[in-house]
C-alpha cells in the first residue's frame, strides 16, 4: 500500500485487516466505507485517513453557503462536506466536489451501520420539532377512504426503500438533466476558452523552463490548474455527446422505475414519481386533510413544489427532500 491511511482516534486496525479493508471499500467521491472503517480524505490525498466505526459517534452532512444560498447562483452557491465524529467529540471534516455523493455515502452508512446517528445535534433537534408540527397539523378523523389511501402509501414506501438505489439514480439523472438544460451556453464558451488559454500557458511554460526564459514555472502551474479545473468540471462544450448521455441516462432511469413499479401489484402513482420521498409527502397532505385520494394529494403536491422557488427560506432537511424530487417533477412538467 503505497499511502497507508493514518488512524483517526484511538483506535485502530491490523495491517493486514486495514489493506484488505480499504481495497474493497465502496467509493463515495473522495472517501470510501469499508466493512470495517469509514475512509476519509485530506485536502490533497482521497481515503487518507481512517476511522474504525466502533469510534464513530455520529457522520452528517454540512454545507458552507455563499451568497446565492439555495438558489445555488454564483460560481460557488455552496459547498459539501462530510463530517465524522468519533471518540469523545473529535471531528473530521471532508470536502465533496458533488452533494449526492456525501448522501450516497450517509445512505449507505445508515443502511449498513443503523445504530450511527447521521445528522448533527442540532439537525436532530429540528427534526424532532418538525415532526411534532407536524402531529399538530394533522386532522384528528379521517374517512375511511383516507386511511386506506394511507395504508396504501405506506406500503408503496417500504417497497421503494427496498430499492432506493433505483429512486436515488431519477432523482440523480432529473438533477443532471435539469442542470445541463438551465447552463447557459455562454458560461461553457467562456470556460472552454480559459481551457484554450491555460493550455497556451502550459506550452508556454514547459518552452520558458527549457530555455530559462524565466516565470515559466508559473504558466505551466497555470496552464495545469486551468485545464484540470475546467475539464473536470462538466462546464465545456461536448456539442452532442454530453447531451444524448444525459437524456440517454435520465431514460435508463424512468425504464428502471417502469419495470419496478410494474412488478408492484396496481401502484398508485406514475412511474417517474416512485420516489420514497415523494409518498411521505402524499401521507402527510392527506393526514392533514388537505386531501382524501391518492390523486388528488399529487396535485396538492404538484402546487407545493410548484411554490418552493428561490425566495423561499427552508431548513436544510427540508431542502434536501425538495431537492430529491422537484428536479424530476420539473423534468416530467409536472405531468
Amino acid at each position: 500500500m503505497i499511502f497507508k491511511p493514518k488512524e483517526l482516534g484511538t483506535s485502530s486496525l491490523s495491517e493486514s485487516v486495514l489493506i484488505e479493508d480499504k481495497k474493497n471499500c465502496k467509493r463515495f467521491g473522495p472517501c470510501g466505507v469499508g466493512e470495517k472503517a469509514l475512509y476519509l480524505n485530506s485536502f490533497y490525498i482521497d481515503r487518507r485517513y481512517y476511522i474504525p466505526f466502533t469510534s464513530i459517534k455520529r457522520i452528517y452532512k454540512r454545507i458552507a453557503m455563499s451568497k446565492g444560498g439555495f438558489t445555488e447562483k454564483g460560481m460557488f452557491a455552496s459547498i459539501s462536506y462530510l463530517v465524522a465524529v468519533f471518540d469523545d467529540g473529535e471531528e473530521k471534516q471532508c470536502i465533496f466536489k458533488l452533494e449526492e455523493d456525501v448522501d450516497h455515502l450517509i445512505r449507505y452508512v445508515n443502511q449498513n451501520h443503523p445504530d450511527i446517528k447521521v445528522h448533527s445535534e442540532q439537525a436532530e433537534q429540528r427534526l424532532l420539532e418538525k415532526e411534532r408540527k407536524k402531529r399538530a397539523k394533522r386532522k384528528k378523523s379521517l374517512s375511511s377512504e383516507a386511511q386506506k389511501n394511507l395504508h396504501i402509501l405506506e406500503d408503496c414506501d417500504s417497497y421503494l426503500n427496498k430499492h432506493l438505489d433505483l429512486c436515488t439514480e431519477m432523482s440523480d439523472s432529473a438533477k443532471l438533466k435539469r442542470s445541463y438544460e438551465q447552463r447557459k451556453p455562454a458560461y461553457s464558451w467562456a470556460a472552454l476558452f480559459i481551457t484554450l488559454f491555460g493550455i497556451a500557458a502550459l506550452i508556454y511554460g514547459i518552452y520558458a523552463l527549457i530555455t530559462h526564459a524565466g516565470f515559466g514555472i508559473y504558466f505551466l502551474l497555470f496552464g495545469l490548474a486551468a485545464i484540470f479545473l475546467f475539464s473536470g468540471s462538466n462546464v465545456l462544450p461536448t456539442s452532442k455527446k454530453q447531451k444524448l448521455q444525459i437524456e440517454k441516462r435520465f431514460l435508463d432511469a424512468e425504464n428502471s422505475l417502469q419495470s419496478l413499479v410494474d412488478s408492484y401489484p396496481d401502484f398508485p402513482l406514475p412511474a417517474h414519481y416512485a420516489h420514497p420521498v415523494v409518498c411521505q409527502r402524499l401521507v402527510d397532505i392527506i393526514r392533514e386533510g388537505r386531501a382524501e385520494t391518492i390523486d388528488h394529494a399529487l396535485e396538492v403536491l404538484k402546487k407545493d413544489l410548484q411554490s418552493m422557488n428561490s425566495n423561499v427560506s427552508v431548513e436544510q432537511e427540508e431542502y434536501d427532500e425538495i431537492m430529491a424530487i422537484k428536479p424530476i417533477f420539473l423534468s416530467m412538467n409536472y405531468e
